[in-house]
């Protein structure tokens, strides 16, 4: 792994300013923007999976990045999916328990539940910070939607390269510093350091499934 290419790349391509500067107003189209970006940035791991150039994709292909985002959203969504339903059963619990004319006992015992059930979404919240990355790379790299649901291949490729994926959460982690700082340059600013760190994620799940494939013995290429 390379976390300071990842960072870097894009600063390599003559066009980034302009590049990044479409993305972040296209991330300011209302709904769709964010998706698009997430299926630019996907191209990106792709190009870095299959060793292309450039890495830094132009925005010829908006409804080609529209289309992977939307697929990428939906992969998304069924791995959160568990999340959204406990988060929705504690919510509801606790307005029950807020009604006030419950058994004590039945109040303690909703309690106790939910805040295993908070414990359990925060495991499984980790646990998905590793896993999205492994399932976002899986898909472009074979082209197909239902990789992104090989769950053997994708705890495969986890368990091939942890340290990886564990550098993956790091990046991460500091591409949001990143992002957040756009705000201090206003409006625009804050879309276009959100765009840049899009860039380092998409970078670093290329980068790691290339790492986690070579430890499996498998090629990076379809």
């Amino acid at each position: 792994m390379n976390l300071g290419k990842a960072f870097s790349f894009a600063f390599e391509d003559p066009d980034w300013i302009k590049k990044l500067l479409i993305g972040a107003l296209i991330t300011l189209i209302p709904i769709i923007g964010g998706i698009v970006v997430l299926g630019w940035g996907l191209e990106i791991t792709r190009r870095v999976i299959h060793k292309e150039s450039p890495l830094l994709p132009d925005w010829s292909d908006f409804g080609g990045y529209l289309v992977k985002g939307l697929q990428a959203f939906v992969i998304a969504f069924v791995y959160m999916l568990p999340i959204i339903l406990v988060s929705v059963c504690s919510q509801s619990a606790t307005a029950l328990v807020g009604q006030g004319d419950i058994d004590q006992t039945v109040v303690t015992a909703i309690t106790v539940v939910s805040a295993c059930l908070s414990c359990v979404v925060a495991l499984y919240g980790v646990l998905m910070s590793f896993v999205l990355p492994a399932a976002f790379a899986n898909f472009v790299a074979s082209g197909q939607l239902g990789a992104g649901f090989r769950f053997g291949e994708i705890i495969g490729l986890v368990r091939a390269a942890p340290v990886a994926y564990l550098l993956v959460l790091v990046g991460a982690f500091v591409a949001s510093i990143i992002a957040s700082l756009g705000v201090i340059l206003c409006i625009v600013g804050m879309f276009f350091t959100y765009v840049y760190a899009a860039t380092i994620n998409a970078h670093l799940w290329g980068q790691a499934y290339n790492e986690a494939s070579a430890a499996r013995g498998l090629q990076t290429t379809y």
